[in-house]
């Protein structure tokens, strides 16, 4: 494989998505990660195949640990090295905090915060001995890991957890010239927004409207660049100017 490998959880749609394209046409070969929805996730691969790109898939769930390293050695045997690494890949199970199952809880907190421990730690670790330039850790958090929202204690707490684990990573792995980032976005126009007053939130954003998820993925290409090679443990709002 000629071309560098980057790896984007959660690629099936919505931000995953135009963060995979936007990787392909940077010339990545994309290995394109979902978990239950296989048709999205072709249709991803069928996206960047037709401008051509080069992606495969891979269905594991990114909150079990031992499908992860699996998958990760999986992809580093029959694709190369992982040079990029997009931890996106989350779910959504909104509760008010007295109402809130425990399941609901820890299936958010497994899938977001764990899930970026188990696929960082899996591929930072297939990265071991390489010393190959460029090498990019990218998590995708949340304005809400920023500023809480009611009925998403369960999702602010992984995306704020995320912040700190990027921070914390940053320090761990620039010895070894790995750098580590987050990207934080407000309100884009992805299935996460559906049944939100989209009208009255455009209102509280200082830039009157809501964000694409292309935009996203312009921030995600330059952090995966050599232009970027020097910035690391930084978290780049994405969000219209509604948190400043």
């Amino acid at each position: 494989m000629d071309r560098p490998i980057a790896f984007v959880t959660g690629a099936s749609r919505g931000i995953g998505r135009a963060v995979a394209l936007q990787l392909a046409r940077d010339g990545f070969a994309v290995v394109v990660h979902y978990h239950t929805r296989k048709e999205e996730a072709e249709q991803t691969r069928d996206l960047i195949m037709g401008e051509n790109g080069h992606a495969v898939l891979r269905s594991f769930d990114v909150a079990t640990a031992e499908d992860v390293e699996a998958a990760v050695k999986d992809v580093t045997r029959t694709e190369g090295p992982i040079q990029i690494l997009v931890n996106n890949a989350a779910t959504i199970r909104d509760h008010l905090l007295m109402r809130m199952p425990h399941d609901a809880w820890r299936a958010v907190i497994d899938a977001d915060l764990n899930g970026v421990y188990y696929c960082t730690k899996a591929v930072v670790m297939s990265m071991a001995g390489r010393r190959r330039p460029g090498r990019r850790i990218i998590n995708i958090t949340s304005l809400v890991g920023e500023t809480g929202n009611p009925g998403q204690t369960n999702y602010a707490a992984a995306k704020a957890g995320i912040i700190g684990f990027t921070k914390a990573a940053a320090r761990e792995l620039a010895p070894a010239g790995v750098t580590v980032n987050a990207v934080s976005p407000g309100f884009i126009d992805t299935e996460a927004l559906q049944g939100l007053p989209v009208t009255e939130l455009t209102k509280r954003i200082p830039m009157g409207r809501i964000g694409r998820p292309d935009e996203v993925a312009h921030v995600v290409s330059f952090l995966a660049s050599e232009d970027a090679a020097y910035i690391t443990g930084q978290v780049i709002r994405v969000n219209g100017g509604l948190l400043m």
